[in-house]
């Protein structure tokens, strides 16, 4: 068999018919029964040529596969060797050898192919109900989500074993091994298959390479640890969820995939997961454990003896065991096929590899890098842009930072070559929706360039300037996004504490509703007062030496700055700040709109001229209008009160939600090295030691709750319904439903445009049936809407994207960053999420709201709640209380002291600051 692989170069194409034949040459060289196209299907997907052509091939492999039926590739032969070391002391009769004849997925796809036979749309077993819809597959597992309850067993050995872990002697775990590597007929029945009368049983196997170590260019490289992963045929839909996620490192029998001829690249470590839901079926007396009388103290409190011979091993529930020591190897076997938990165990071996190999850590983080934006009005002045950075931007230095990246125009300006949409203006140029121009003097003659919506307007000093138009109302206006961000990481995050919410966009929670005022002569004279107010007054010590305070109106004060000076201050006078405290909100907002008006300004305002309210069956109203156009105020939702109703708070007039680049969504490998190891970081965070960090996920395990919600959680109803994606827990959805959902005109027009698009689509279609899957419609289980559905989103940022090209060259432009030197985004905030709940005494949840909604904790009392990690309620468990040291102990195979050392010098070198934030309940009732 290893042979056949090197051919695959030749034989796998990306079509779907070349996939289909390279599976069925794959399984005829097992001696497997292959797929057969029907005579009456109107599809064909093989080629009878093909199959002719490769006959004596496949006798020629099956020939050389069975004289080398015991030559292991160079990954299973390091699993074997410790296997066999490790229960050298172990006599039970049985073979606990690695299986050596499974069908091996050496390019990602194959597995989503296997999953269902190609001319069907279903497969259904005990275990999981997988269908093809149109966007994509869906895989519904026996159970909708995992539990961690007794669920994690580690066998005796070298190293202790955490009491929190059940200790395995290591005769049970040679029994359970065996039973891993030998499924049944039934459980190996590949889905592939499945449609005819001759099917295959086979194991399937995958090499996988997750990122252990992150690159520093200059510094360190990439590192990854190697994983073997092993399934039952019948499970193969597994497979296809982690090399979605980790990718698939090909063929593990050729010598170019052996990590250990690639020591740059590899720890050094070596994993081995097997599914095996036929654990859960094995009796406590069959495995060698013993009689109650006979147990140790711990074996009777981890419940490993029976009392009863019908007792099975961990009740019947789902569990997973490991066998490790120091020397890097690893083997789990998992007695359930719910996908959180093949993804969790990658995510701990990776944490094993990561302790062993150290300087380097694995995070249970969310996280994002935040780029403050902001309304600018319809006006930008590029010298005020300059002058804030002291001139020292200018655009003959951005020809010279990015070279032959941007083609530079006789006019002066220039275009990015890798993205056109990005353009460059100079240091001076003015821009002017009124106009709809951007205006810069070059050789003593104006030039002009045409303002865009499709376009990022670059300035020298990083800044990128966007025409947009107002969510709500017919106005344009210039947004700028700020040239540095702030890193915001999210470790130790409990599940359902926010790890993907950080980097969704804040959008979504932004409503818009006219600004109203309560009556027009004495609002505008009140806001007179705060304008005409003498500033200098306002101090609470008196200095003669202190400069005079410019007026709230004066172009010299930013927006930024007037708001600062409506807000009391200790340094103000208690008058003054008595002042501040009985403004009315609503002329707080009415004076911020008139500063930011008159700063768009030229000349002389008077800005009570262009101000009004509409005029209602002859009587003057309440709502503000500028130039006849209606003043819309921006509000955030921020929950429910406990009445059910929204609760919303005004935002500034110059607010613009934060331009976000996502890096990490639940497995993070960081590093963390001294600052001088560095060039080029952002003055403004001084640390002496920094953490650098990269997602290891392909693919996101996302839940989107909002997206139930039909409309509200538009980038994940986008999601959904594009093509190729996985799901899983939600309701198979038919034509007739689709026809039903169409009809329902007012909740069908609820939905994104998308969504309705794609039942439309449906419903219009010339196929008599057609499968499909919604954000709303989620899967029952126990006569309930599950709480649980998933979905694997794309990670955007695995590849560079326009987004995250921006975000460099901003950073690139303002730090002044030759093209040949990397950009190194270092974290700048350390948020930890928390997750409260109210009392639920039905299901047994006590209440927990310790947390305030931003919570400072100084590193004692943070690594306090860091080693118990206090959680409510989530969707993706079945319990509450703790989630362990780190929110990831109960999954690890080390003690916890292990993580929380690592973690703890970690924080103490980087000097970070821990803001808890906690999501769900904010207070709880008496």
């Amino acid at each position: 068999m290893v042979f056949l692989y090197e051919f695959k170069n030749i034989i796998m194409q990306e079509t779907r018919n070349d996939i289909i034949q390279f599976i069925n040459l794959q399984l005829a060289s097992l001696g497997q029964p292959t797929f057969k196209d029907k005579p009456e299907n109107s599809i064909q997907f093989l080629d009878p040529k093909f199959e002719e052509l490769t006959c004596s091939l496949i006798k020629s492999i099956k020939q050389r596969s069975r004289l080398l039926s015991d030559h292991l590739s160079p990954a299973d032969s390091r699993i074997q060797a410790f296997i066999n070391d490790y229960l050298k002391k172990v006599s039970i009769n049985k073979s606990l050898v690695i299986p050596n004849n499974t069908l091996v997925l050496t390019k990602k796809g194959q597995a989503r192919e296997l999953s269902l036979p190609p001319d069907g749309d279903s497969f259904k077993s005990n275990l999981v109900t997988t269908s093809r819809i149109k966007q994509g597959i869906l895989n519904n597992p026996l159970n909708d989500k995992r539990t961690t309850k007794g669920t994690f067993h580690i066998v005796e050995g070298s190293l202790p074993v955490p009491l929190d872990k059940k200790e395995v002697p290591q005769e049970t775990f040679a029994h359970l091994l065996h039973s891993a590597f030998n499924p049944s007929d039934d459980l190996k029945t590949l889905p592939f298959t499945s449609s005819q009368d001759k099917q295959a049983k086979v194991m399937v196997s995958s090499l996988l390479r997750p990122v252990v170590c992150p690159e520093v260019k200059g510094v360190i490289s990439e590192k990854s640890l190697e994983v073997r992963f092993f399934v039952p045929g019948n499970l193969v839909s597994n497979l296809d969820f982690v090399e979605s996620i980790f990718g698939n490192a090909g063929d593990h029998n050729l010598a170019q995939n052996d990590a250990a001829l690639d020591t740059e690249h590899w720890t050094g470590h070596t994993g081995c997961i097997v599914l095996a839901p036929q654990l859960k079926e094995l009796k406590k007396k069959d495995v060698g454990l013993p009689h109650f009388d006979d147990a140790t103290e711990r074996q009777k409190k981890d419940g490993m003896c029976w009392e009863n011979e019908e007792e099975l091993y961990n009740e019947g529930g789902a569990f997973k065991i490991t066998c490790r020591d120091d020397r890097g190897v690893v083997v789990t076997l998992i007695a359930d096929n719910y996908y959180g938990y093949s993804k969790k165990e990658i995510k701990t071996q990776i944490s094993y590899s990561a302790n062993l190999f150290g300087l380097v850590e694995e995070e249970h983080a969310g996280g994002a890098i935040a780029f403050a934006r902001r309304v600018m009005g319809d006006t930008v002045d590029g010298k005020v842009q300059s002058e804030f950075y002291n001139f020292k931007h200018t655009f003959e230095g951005v020809k010279q930072l990015l070279g032959d990246t941007i083609e530079v125009k006789p006019e002066n300006y220039a275009v990015d070559k890798k993205y056109p949409n990005i353009v460059y203006i100079p240091e001076f140029a003015y821009i002017n929706t009124n106009t709809n121009s951007i205006t810069w003097m070059h050789k003593s003659k104006e030039q002009k360039l045409t303002l865009s919506p499709y376009k990022t307007y670059i300035h020298p000093t990083g800044s990128k300037l966007k025409l947009e138009k107002h969510k709500s109302i017919d106005l344009w206006r210039i947004i700028e996004t700020f040239a540095e961000g702030v890193f915001c990481h999210k470790p130790c995050t409990v599940s359902g504490g926010g790890k993907s919410e950080i980097s969704k966009p804040m959008q979504n929670a932004i409503t818009y509703s006219t600004f109203n005022i309560h009556n027009i002569e004495e609002d505008f004279k009140k806001a007179d007062e705060i304008i005409e107010y003498v500033y200098s007054n306002r101090w609470k010590v008196k200095d003669q030496n202190r400069p005079i305070s410019r007026s709230f109106l004066s172009e010299k004060r930013t927006l930024s700055s007037a708001v600062k000076l409506l807000i009391p201050s200790k340094h103000n006078s208690d008058e003054f700040n008595q002042f501040l405290e009985e403004i009315p909100v609503h002329i707080r907002s009415l004076v911020l709109f008139v500063k930011r008006l008159y700063r768009q300004a030229h000349g002389t305002l008077n800005w009570k001229e262009y101000m009004s309210v509409e005029i209602i069956n002859g009587k003057k109203g309440t709502s503000l209008l500028y130039n006849n156009t209606p003043v819309v105020g921006s509000y955030v939702r921020i929950g429910f009160n406990e009445q059910g109703n929204w609760m919303l708070n005004k935002l500034r007039s110059d607010f613009s939600p934060s331009e976000k680049v996502q890096t990490e969504d639940d497995i993070t490998a960081s590093i963390t090295i001294p600052r001088n190891q560095l060039k080029n970081l952002n003055p403004e965070f001084t640390n002496k030691s920094l953490k650098l960090l990269t997602n290891c996920e392909a693919h996101l395990f996302q839940r989107p709750d909002e997206a139930v919600v039909r409309g509200y959680d538009k980038a994940a109803e986008l999601d959904l319904v594009t093509n190729g994606r996985f799901l899983t827990n939600y309701e198979l959805l038919k034509k007739e439903d689709a026809i039903a959902l169409y009809e329902d005109t007012i909740n069908f027009d609820k939905y994104t445009k998308p969504v309705k698009d794609f039942i439309e689509s449906i419903v219009k279609s010339d196929k008599k049936e057609q499968f499909f899957a919604l954000p709303s419609h989620t899967r029952i289980v126990n006569g309930e809407p599950t709480k649980n559905p998933r979905y694997l989103e794309p990670c955007k940022n695995v590849v560079e994207t326009e987004d995250t090209y921006l975000a460099d060259i901003g950073v690139r432009l303002v730090r002044k960053i030759n093209l040949n030197e990397p950009v190194h985004h270092v974290v700048n905030a350390v948020l930890p999420g928390r997750r409260n709940n109210p009392v639920d005494k039905a299901a047994g949840i006590r209440p927990l709201a310790v947390y305030n909604p931003i919570h400072y904790q100084e590193a004692p009392e943070l690594f306090m709640d860091f080693i118990c990690s206090l959680t409510g309620k989530s969707p993706s468990t079945t319990g509450a209380g703790t989630e362990g040291a780190l929110t990831k102990a109960p999954f690890n195979m080390l003690t916890p002291t292990t993580d929380l050392n690592n973690a703890l010098l970690s924080h103490i070198l980087t000097e970070s600051n821990g803001f808890s934030t906690a999501c769900r309940l904010c207070r709880c009732r008496k």
